[in-house]
């Protein structure tokens, strides 16, 4: 009876033992299953929604985009429309600031072209002409100036000391109105062509600036 009992009881510590065994091996194993099946298992990722496309990074981030944006917020549409607003005068202010420019230089040419003279031809000594090209010299007038001169007082006066115009006065050969105005030049102003041109010079210097100055108001308005 006792040799029995001591086989007894020799099984049951070895049957604890085996099952012990298994138990601390079940243990271990089930994390260790787990811990694979997370590694080898693939992310999972959702679907975009319509209209988005991702970048992925080293770290494995994903960084979604829209192709398109509309805003709502109030203080943002209304930033996107003073934008636009202020877009759109700046683009105006160069469109009129070149219109500006074109005309400016459309007239510039313009008067340019007006103010020109054709060449004087070389006047013969002791003329009216002469004596006239001698003053614009000395004055550092070149020769486009004598020729505007040349062109004004042709229309005028034909370079004529004596020329008159009848209906309005005007008198000798820069047309004085009236004519006694030549008298401030000097008293012989009725029959020295020296008098009556150094008295024009001077009208125009103060008037128009330059002979290409009155010429272009002639030009232009039919007297100067």
């Amino acid at each position: 009876m006792g040799l029995l009992n001591g086989t007894v009881r020799r099984r049951v510590v070895q049957a604890a033992a085996v099952v012990a065994a298994f138990g601390l091996a079940g243990t271990l194993a089930l994390p260790l299953a787990n811990a694979s099946s997370l590694t080898s298992a693939p992310p999972v990722q959702k679907p975009m929604a319509a209209g988005q496309d991702y970048e992925t990074y080293g770290t494995g981030a994903i960084l979604a985009q829209r192709d398109s944006y509309e805003a709502t917020d109030p203080a943002v549409l209304a930033a996107q429309r003073a934008a636009a607003q202020a877009a759109a005068a700046a683009a105006a202010a160069a469109a009129a600031a070149a219109k500006t420019a074109a005309q400016e230089s459309s007239s510039s040419s313009s008067s340019s072209s007006s103010s020109s003279a054709p060449d004087a031809p070389t006047p013969s000594p002791g003329t009216a002409q002469a004596i006239a090209q001698q003053m614009v010299t000395d004055r550092g007038w070149g020769s486009d100036q004598f020729s505007c001169l040349v062109s004004l007082w042709n229309r005028e006066s034909g370079w004529r000391v004596n020329a008159l115009n009848a209906s309005s006065g005007a008198a000798g050969i820069p047309q004085a109105l009236p004519g006694s105005k030549m008298a401030s030049a000097g008293a012989d102003w009725k029959t020295n062509p020296a008098t009556q041109i150094t008295w024009g010079l001077n009208y125009i210097s103060g008037q128009y600036g330059t002979p290409c100055g009155a010429w272009g108001h002639s030009q232009s308005n039919g007297w100067y």
